[in-house]
């Protein structure tokens, strides 16, 4: 069983998606599910979990519709506005009665206040989805996004947190640090797990290798242990590196000295213990 923690689709006559440049590829289309499905099937993915990729309902809508449409779609990480948290407790008693969503995600990140998901509006959303019992998706491309999962975490002891993309290490940098001692840290509460995703070097996506992200992958298997990592293939933003193909078999590479018990938690049980996945289908009465 193969669970892809992290999968996107958009559409950009739905939703702004402003981080996409219109006007420059390979992002600057509408990327449907159809258009990833042989690819999953290539490589024997058999459930995956879409990921929103803008800070919009529009956005959410989009793959809830292709949730009930596509059987291999068994989650949904949906948005809500951490900024506004009278309207996201609304928003979000929506989406509970959804059995597709089985997380939440902001574009925190593109944030130009490094420190923003820590502002006292957005950290009592985040203690709503807490109370709510969801994971949150923790986006980090600094040091300092990193940082902040140990205070979310003493701010929030029952909240479980997913770090997206191991939290972007510094990938063919002559340095790991601040990020390897950050990313310790961070798995030092018990119920901060992350996803082997997106992992692609800084300055050039498209020089993604097995040994350039290798030492990056060990040091999330010693501080996490695989029964707190799991695998997602983060199309389309994995075109840039192959496709989602060329990608799946170098982590797919990377992971090959795991024993069967840690393999069978990074490619699918820890997805299903976080985000309760379903891959069975039962949220579609199959």
């Amino acid at each position: 069983m193969i669970i892809d923690s992290h999968l996107h689709v958009w559409d950009l006559d739905r939703s702004p998606y402003s981080w996409i440049d219109r006007d420059v590829p390979p992002f600057n289309r509408t990327f449907t599910f159809d258009e990833v499905a042989p690819q999953l099937e290539q490589n024997g993915v058999d459930a995956v979990i879409l990921v929103q990729a803008d800070d919009d309902d529009r956005d959410t809508d989009l793959m809830l519709e292709v949730a009930a449409e596509r059987p291999e779609v068994v989650g949904v990480v949906a948005y809500i506005p951490l900024e506004r948290p009278a309207e996201a407790a609304a928003r979000l008693e929506v989406l509970q009665a959804n059995p597709y969503v089985v997380g939440i995600r902001n574009l925190t990140h593109d944030r130009a206040d490094p420190d923003w998901v820590l502002r006292p509006d957005v950290d009592e959303t985040l203690g709503l989805i807490e109370q709510a019992g969801l994971p949150w998706d923790h986006v980090a491309v600094l040091p300092r996004h990193l940082e902040h999962v140990a205070t979310i975490s003493e701010r929030h002891p029952d909240l479980r947190i997913v770090i997206d993309h191991l939290a972007k290490p510094p990938i063919g940098e002559a340095s790991y640090e601040p990020w390897w001692s950050l990313i310790g840290v961070a798995a030092q509460n018990p119920l901060v797990h992350a996803k082997i995703s997106g992992l692609y070097p800084g300055a050039d996506l498209a020089s993604w290798t097995i040994d350039g992200v290798r030492p990056f992958v060990d040091r999330a298997l010693d501080v996490f242990g695989a029964n707190r990592l799991m695998y997602g293939g983060d199309w389309p933003i994995s075109i840039v590196a192959g496709d989602y193909g060329p990608v799946f078999d170098g982590l797919r590479t990377v992971l090959v000295g795991l024993s069967k018990a840690e393999a069978e938690n990074v490619w699918s049980h820890t997805a299903q213990r976080m985000y309760g996945a379903d891959p069975l289908g039962q949220r579609k009465g199959t």
